[in-house]
């Protein structure tokens, strides 16, 4: 191909925010793909918070980016070329090219995309991996039944959104914290039943109101102050489905003040929660395919709806990164690459 592939590279490992001097913006010639392999031209990039923690050396579940390496991400891509016969050119799959514009991935490794089911981007958010965390997470771990409250925050991300709207599809009472009179708006279009804004002086009463009777499901992807002001409205028997910390990603140290665990182990053992972390991986086998089909069943008959926050140009991926881990995007955060 004359065509020349770009691809951004992490350059240093980021000390609190990532800079522009943690990525390098290149310049190589176009892989070529092996037998059973295809070429993939990217159509649109994946950021997701975990991204940072792919950007750290430090202990985590997955190996960190080296050093030079273009940095990870599922992509919505189109074959230019197949060695493959389960692949044809023109085919539109994901696959997990990262932040480059043209990849090589083996076929198998890929999904093809049917675009008469939604927009193909959606393969990057609610009929994605972030949609599949929120099912996976709610369903398995968090357990809600008919009645029950389910409380999400970051709740106008690709998640929190999807977990607030299975949680009414499920038949439970849905609360969602949010940052900004935009977003809280936002939630009350989807159909929560209530809406709040974390960074109001009065949040912690205005959660109290909001939950009269109590917290039954808490899907955990902030931390921070929001998760002070939910745990003392924990009911016994709460489930709490950890799927991220995005408020101390960039953080440094640890936070100033007194030890607080002791305290968080108190409210565990008198109240008999349960608190788990996960991976939406390792619910794939199982449950995937479930979720692809009552999801995109949900998507058109209007029960599942969603939000795209979509940049142009794989230059400003980095930015728009920190847009993100900021909570300044607006639903799901995707580089529009060609």
């Amino acid at each position: 191909m004359t065509e020349t592939n770009t691809q951004i590279l992490l350059r240093a490992r980021p000390v609190g925010e990532p800079t522009a001097d943690d990525f390098s913006i290149v310049t190589s010639e176009v892989p070529a793909p092996a037998e059973g392999e295809v070429l993939l031209r990217t159509k649109f990039l994946s950021l997701d918070p975990y991204m940072r923690g792919r950007m750290s050396d430090a202990p985590s579940y997955a190996a960190p980016t080296a050093l030079g390496d273009v940095l990870p991400g599922a992509t919505v891509a189109e074959v230019v070329e197949s060695r493959d016969p389960s692949r044809q050119v023109g085919d539109v799959v994901l696959a997990y090219g990262g932040w480059q514009a043209f990849s090589v991935a083996p076929a198998k490794h890929t999904r093809r995309l049917d675009p008469s089911v939604a927009p193909v981007s959606t393969a990057l958010g609610v009929l994605g991996m972030p949609g599949f965390t929120a099912y996976a997470g709610l369903t398995q771990i968090g357990q809600p039944k008919p009645g029950e409250t389910v409380v999400v925050a970051a709740a106008t991300g690709p998640v929190g959104a999807t977990v607030g709207q299975i949680a009414k599809i499920l038949g439970c009472r849905a609360v969602g914290i949010a940052g900004g009179p935009e977003k809280v708006a936002h939630l009350t279009e989807l159909g929560f039943d209530a809406a709040l804004d974390h960074r109001a002086p009065d949040f912690k009463e205005q959660l109290k109101a909001a939950v009269p009777d109590g917290i039954d499901v808490y899907f955990e992807n902030v931390g921070g102050h929001v998760w002070n002001a939910v745990l003392p409205r924990l009911n016994k028997f709460a489930r709490v489905p950890v799927c991220g910390i995005v408020a101390h990603y960039n953080d440094t140290a640890a936070p100033e003040g007194p030890d607080r665990a002791p305290g968080l182990m108190r409210h565990v053992l008198n109240k008999s929660l349960l608190i788990r972390g996960f991976i939406q991986d390792e619910f794939v086998r199982d449950h995937q395919q479930t979720f692809l089909t009552e999801a995109a069943g949900w998507l058109a008959e209007g029960k599942l709806r969603y939000r795209e926050d979509i940049t142009e140009g794989l230059e400003n991926a980095p930015a728009a990164f920190n847009r993100m881990l900021r909570g300044q995007n607006f639903g799901k955060t995707v580089i529009k690459v060609s």
